[in-house]
């Protein structure tokens, strides 16, 4: 068997496994309300859970396709599987995803792309359970030192610390790129507050102003040579 066979057969049987288990997690996350419900005697309100999910789920759908549409072509196939099964992935997949991408210099849609990809996310994804396990373990050891007034400004800023640092590593490619997209969104965030609820689907008009952004750069580098 040749390498090409090799990848065919690899990819193959990542895509019927990554279904299986995909539809399995489907399965449990929707079959966890009910079975606690048999359990303990009292079942979901259906009606109450439409009505909560007709608020929401307009958004939220929207945003999961183009997370879909966005992300699959960068992780790969297995990659993927792995990523929207264990959740997390702005914070955790993807930037390790990418950053171990950068590191062995893979290009997107190739062979070593799909490898790397799986096995930084699967990596990512095993290191998230143990420091979740060690969380709970050392949660109440713990308790005092956490609730420490003296740490409380720390914990407060963790994510916007998270995301800046994040955020630092992709605008120092291009910062007047980048600035724009920026100060646009924080202009629109400061004028109607009410939209930080929706950071998810402020995605498609951010990522949009950035593609169009870069499109026109191209244009302009592409005129001048």
């Amino acid at each position: 068997m040749d390498k090409q066979q090799a990848y065919n057969t690899y990819m193959k049987n990542t895509h019927r496994l990554g279904r299986a288990v995909s539809l399995l997690t489907l399965a449990m996350l929707l079959g966890a309300p009910f079975l606690i419900g048999s359990l303990l005697g009292t079942m979901p309100d259906l009606a109450a859970a439409a009505r909560g999910f007709l608020s929401v789920g307009l958004v939220w759908t929207v945003s999961s396709v183009v997370e879909y549409l966005v992300y699959t072509p960068m992780l790969g196939a297995g990659g993927s599987y792995l990523a929207f099964i264990t959740g997390n992935l702005i914070n955790m997949k993807i930037p390790c995803a990418m950053n171990a991408r950068e590191l062995v210099d893979a290009k997107t849609g190739t062979a070593e792309n799909e490898v790397i990809s799986t096995l930084s996310i699967a990596t990512s994804s095993l290191v998230t359970i143990v420091v979740l396990a060690a969380g709970v373990a050392l949660m109440i050891p713990l308790r005092p030192v956490l609730e420490s007034p003296v740490l409380a400004p720390a914990f407060a800023n963790v994510v916007p610390a998270l995301f800046g640092a994040m955020a630092y590593k992709y605008y120092r490619k291009d910062v007047r790129l980048a600035l724009v997209p920026l100060c646009c969104m924080s202009l629109l965030f400061m004028l109607v507050p009410s939209l930080t609820s929706s950071t998810s689907f402020m995605i498609i008009p951010s990522g949009a102003l950035a593609i169009g952004l870069s499109w026109l750069k191209y244009r302009k580098g592409a005129k001048q040579a």
